[in-house]
């Protein structure tokens, strides 16, 4: 009985190193020199202007393309999301929940952006999460690659001059977003609806 477990364990710890390989090689040096200058910078509260704002992505739901500085004057959560993450799907309830009290009081959105996502897999996420906050894809990983985002979910709170405020490489929660959104300018009581 030990004898079969022996070759089974080790099987699943090749499995574990070669994920663990695979991960660090597709962080390239120029992800993590984006995320550790983002970082730095807003952790010093040195808002950062946003970038990729003039990158061009497409929508899951279709039409025409759409860029970040199409939202300027407006608060925008950027949250960088993939269906098969399970963290992404823990936290779409309350990017959603946001994202109707940022358009009821007027004062912004949420967008998504895929990661390494096909766009049926991706447009089926929203539909089972009832997402009503746009999402665009993200060919390439360029966009994602200008944040230096690569473990999904990675969100970004950008003010109504395109300024990052706030990062969070984790899942997100309502203590952050409160925080993150008034740090951004959103009033309080927007935020109490």
């Amino acid at each position: 009985m030990r004898r079969s477990a022996v070759p089974a364990l080790l099987g699943i710890l090749a499995v574990a190193l070669v994920a663990v390989l695979a991960f660090a090689l597709t962080r390239s040096p120029s992800d993590q020199k984006n995320e550790q200058r983002l970082d730095a910078q807003v952790e010093d509260g040195t808002p950062v202007v946003a970038p990729g704002s003039d990158k061009a992505l497409s929508p899951l739901a279709g039409g025409a393309k759409k860029t970040l500085a199409d939202y300027r004057g407006q608060v925008v959560v950027l949250n960088f999301w993939g269906s098969w993450c399970t963290p992404c799907k823990d936290e779409a309830p309350l990017l959603e929940r946001y994202h109707k009290k940022l358009q009821a009081a007027g004062v912004g959105t949420v967008l998504g952006v895929t990661h390494v996502d096909a766009p049926a897999d991706s447009r089926a996420f929203e539909k089972e999460h009832q997402l009503t906050y746009p999402s665009f894809e993200d060919p390439g990983s360029k966009m994602s690659q200008e944040y230096g985002a690569s473990q999904m979910p990675e969100t970004f709170v950008i003010d109504r001059r395109g300024r990052i405020h706030a990062i969070a490489r984790t899942a997100i929660d309502q203590k952050f977003m409160d925080g993150a959104l008034q740090r951004a300018g959103v009033p309080a009581k927007a935020l109490t609806r």
